[in-house]
């Protein structure tokens, strides 16, 4: 089974390091291929960012991003930019505190900055909070491929707070319907 997984957001928000989480998750901790992909330029602080995985079940040919099937948004621009045009059969997730518009697709809204700031008191972590929601929503790799892989992705001495954000993310995935 292929999955496309596009992450878009703005610059600073850990879009592409949460792309290079989920590609280390599938590819070292669940054994199937991945390939990451990301963009990031005169962006890379503040304007819209944007991240790739492929992940499948067997060798990956082509490596970019194609037709996304998966899309987690994490601002306005982002949607704007990368989100806008996805297809009616992908699913969404979304940055509820930062995406106001409302995709033809189906998708869930996780108020992932939003959880960070109050239940964490760090707005840092929200991509993780969000990448948790995407694995328990989209079953796209497994909770313990991406428990692993944010373990050997975060800084040391972040590991308790990374893996109280992703457990948050968790809880908030459980909620949503895409």
């Amino acid at each position: 089974m292929r999955n496309e997984v596009l992450f878009s957001g703005f610059g600073g928000q850990g879009i592409i390091l949460s792309a290079v989480i989920l590609g280390r998750a599938a590819a070292i901790y669940d054994n199937k291929f991945a390939v990451q992909t990301q963009v990031y330029g005169p962006e890379a602080r503040g304007g819209a960012s944007m991240s790739a995985v492929i992940i499948e079940d067997e060798e990956v040919l082509y490596p970019k991003v194609r037709n996304p099937d998966i899309y987690v948004i994490m601002s306005q621009q982002g949607f704007e930019k990368y989100g806008v045009n996805a297809g009616a059969k992908a699913r969404m997730l979304l940055d509820s505190g930062l995406v106001f518009s409302r995709p033809e697709c189906r998708y869930a809204e996780v108020p992932a900055t939003e959880t960070a700031k109050k239940d964490l008191g760090r707005v840092i972590v929200a991509n993780i909070i969000m990448l948790g929601a995407l694995v328990t929503a989209t079953e796209v790799v497994s909770k313990a491929a991406i428990e692993m892989a944010v373990m050997d992705s975060v800084p040391k001495g972040t590991e308790q707070l990374n893996m109280d954000a992703l457990n948050a993310g968790f809880g908030l995935g459980e909620n949503c319907e895409v």
